[in-house]
């Protein structure tokens, strides 16, 4: 992605490091309810990317005091995706710097004209540093590519009469080496085989940098006194359901909460009153992972309403929180969810799709969750990066086990140890965690992906931030995951699980299938040896081009994926017996990568095609996941859905 400019956002100086980047407040979804609205601003927006040399024209011209129109031409561009691939040209592709969007949104009259109503501005991701104007006024920053920001905007759009305004929002999508992931950007000064400040942006990881407005930007409303964070988490005595709950309120410190907790069907089963408090649900209907219970995912709602005595009259806010009854522990060789052993058979996956890159997509997410059902699948890891709350959402309704990961990915730079990375990945984990902890199908959290082991500062980055993670959430085993046995002074220590990735017979001994059991054996031994903790096979896969076929089976071929997955599930079936609670294949889809000889249009690891069209490794999965669901004990839905079909398996 090579570019004649500089790049870095570093260069506008105050302008943003001068901002508090840490979130204030909670993060609960915006959820309608009979005290609060929501207007989505999905569609097209007007859209520019800065080519000037310097990237700086935008700030230098002010391109947010005006309508974007008014300094130079636009592209329409779709919110949200990614803007890389929309379009057809090239530049754009592969553009490094600041791209900037821009939306006209109608406002109701009630929310400009009534004082009592708190309007919120809220951006689902951008990638990777934003800047937000409106109606040319700077409200607010935010650093990080796949995690939430909101600004209250009341006074804005309540400070005349209003029926519109104008949300400008600039990105740059530049990774340094203390953003996450991280990045550098490399000069080339030859000028012999390159034009004047010729740049190109290298990274560590596998996957490409897709930019833009990745997930739904909306507008929505609460009354000035409201409900502004609920946690919940729960516990289990014999058969009575224990949720401890504790709520935050923002606008008074003189109020009354009520809440409820209610069945599936409605029936209010628990209640109570105060900000804090514990609700016992006898006989209660626990939140069980898919196949692991003729019911699984059943989720009860947390009814809060806020009342407060205002001049003009009472005032309230009401929110509703789906809660699962579940608990999480681990043994030095099992995984427990409700007090039983829990097996994870799943996938990796990448928010990554054809023309809308990582952009948000509703039928995209169902045919992805259809895929994981017809597969059997009961688990994935949100590799590498926090995935969009309404996938998290899917999850808790459909009982898909979550390994929640940071966007820690390709840390392998001695510069991103410093104070200031960790500081940064401090930051993230916060926001994850107060995005996600309420989310009954995150089980564990991953704090980075394969970082570099031989670097010094290393064992105390991970040793703080693993200590800082657990600190957010004690109910919630923590994990990073690991190529390397040399990690053992990095993180392994403090880690309540061990994800191992290998590509034995991919990525070294090409070709030679027959080492894949003694070698995948050594590294399971040795781990468990040194540790004694349950370990997850969470990568592992050859790539396979659709439609190459050879036999005897030869590398990028249907039969070598099928071949290799079949030798390391030989082992699997050994050490699950043992300590080995988890099989995660690499990957769900093929997937887009920055162009190198290794790769061709992208990573072809997927069991599914970009497209979602099973290769044959599709095929021995689903098999496999159906026996495993069997063969542990765990049982089949109640009722087979129609779309999954004939399982060749026992229901």
């Amino acid at each position: 992605m090579a570019r004649r400019a500089a790049g870095a956002w570093a260069a506008l100086g105050p302008l943003l490091w001068g901002c508090a980047l840490a979130l204030r407040g909670g993060m609960l979804y915006p959820r309608e309810s009979a005290s609060r609205e929501r207007k989505e601003l999905g569609g097209l927006w007007k859209f520019r990317a800065d080519f000037s040399e310097n990237r700086r024209q935008g700030f230098e011209q002010q391109w947010y005091r005006t309508p974007l129109r008014e300094s130079g031409p636009t592209l329409d561009m779709p919110v949200p995706s990614s803007f890389n691939d929309v379009g057809q040209d090239g530049q754009l592709r592969g553009f490094v710097g600041w791209v900037w969007y821009e939306r006209e949104a109608t406002l109701p009259q009630r929310w400009t004209q009534d004082l009592n109503t708190r309007v919120v501005l809220r951006i689902g991701s951008a990638h990777y540093y934003a800047i937000v104007w409106v109606n040319g006024v700077h409200v607010a920053e935010h650093e990080g590519g796949h995690l939430p920001f909101e600004v209250d905007i009341s006074k804005l759009v309540q400070s005349g009469p209003l029926s519109s305004c104008r949300i400008t929002i600039a990105i740059n999508n530049t990774l340094t080496p203390h953003t996450l992931p991280p990045g550098t950007i490399v000069y080339k000064t030859d000028t012999s085989k390159y034009p004047n400040s010729y740049f190109v942006q290298n990274t560590n990881f596998d996957f490409f940098n897709y930019a833009g407005l990745h997930r739904p930007v909306i507008l929505y409303t609460t009354p000035t006194t409201y409900i502004d964070d609920i946690d919940v988490t729960t516990s289990v005595d014999q058969s009575t359901g224990l949720v401890h709950y504790q709520i935050s309120i923002q606008g008074s410190e003189h109020f009354q909460l009520e809440v409820y907790l209610q069945d599936e069907e409605g029936n209010i089963v628990a209640r109570g009153t105060g900000g804090h408090g514990q609700l016992q649900v006898p006989n209660a209907h626990l939140w069980w992972p898919y196949l692991m219970h003729e019911h699984p995912a059943y989720l009860y709602s947390l009814e809060v309403r806020l009342t407060v005595q205002t001049a003009a009259g009472y005032m309230s806010d009401f929110y509703s929180l789906p809660v699962g009854i579940r608990t999480v522990a681990v043994t030095k060789n099992q995984f427990l969810i409700n007090g039983k052993p829990f097996y994870f058979h799943g996938v990796n996956k990448h928010e990554d799709a054809d023309i809308r890159g990582k952009g948000f997509d509703w039928p995209l997410l169902m045919k992805d969750f259809n895929l994981l059902l017809w597969l059997g699948a009961n688990a994935f890891r949100t590799s590498h990066y926090p995935y969009a709350e309404e996938v998290m959402q899917l999850c808790d309704q459909y009982g898909i086990v979550v390994i929640d990961e940071s966007p820690g990915v390709g840390i392998v730079l001695s510069q991103s140890y410093n104070n200031q990375s960790l500081q940064h990945h401090l930051e993230v984990m916060e926001e994850l965690v107060r995005r996600d902890k309420n989310h009954p199908a995150v089980v564990m959290w991953s704090v980075a992906n394969e970082p570099a082991s031989s670097l010094e500062p290393a064992g105390y980055y991970f040793k703080t931030l693993i200590a800082h993670t657990k600190a957010l959430d004690p109910s919630r085993p923590v994990t990073f995951v690991t190529n390397s046995k040399y990690d053992a002074d990095l993180g392994a220590p403090y880690v309540d699980v061990i994800c191992v990735n290998s590509y034995f017979s991919w990525y070294h001994d090409f070709g030679h299938l027959e080492v894949i059991q003694l070698q995948l054996a050594t590294q399971f031994e040795n781990w468990y040896e040194t540790y004694q903790k349950p370990i997850i096979q969470s990568e592992y896969g050859a790539d396979a081009i659709t439609g190459f076929h050879h036999d005897p089976p030869l590398m990028f071929s249907e039969e070598y994926q099928k071949s290799l997955l079949q030798q390391y599930h030989l082992v699997l079936d050994q050490k699950r017996k043992e300590y080995v609670v988890g099989e995660l294949i690499w990957n769900f889809a093929d997937f887009m990568t920055d162009q190198s000889p290794v790769r061709v249009l992208g990573n072809k690891k997927g069991i599914f095609t970009r497209q979602r069209q099973p290769k044959g490794a599709a095929f021995l999965l689903r098999e496999r996941y159906w026996k495993l669901a069997n063969e542990t004990g765990y049982h089949p839905p109640a009722e087979k859905p129609q779309y999954l079909g004939k399982s060749p398996f026992t229901w």
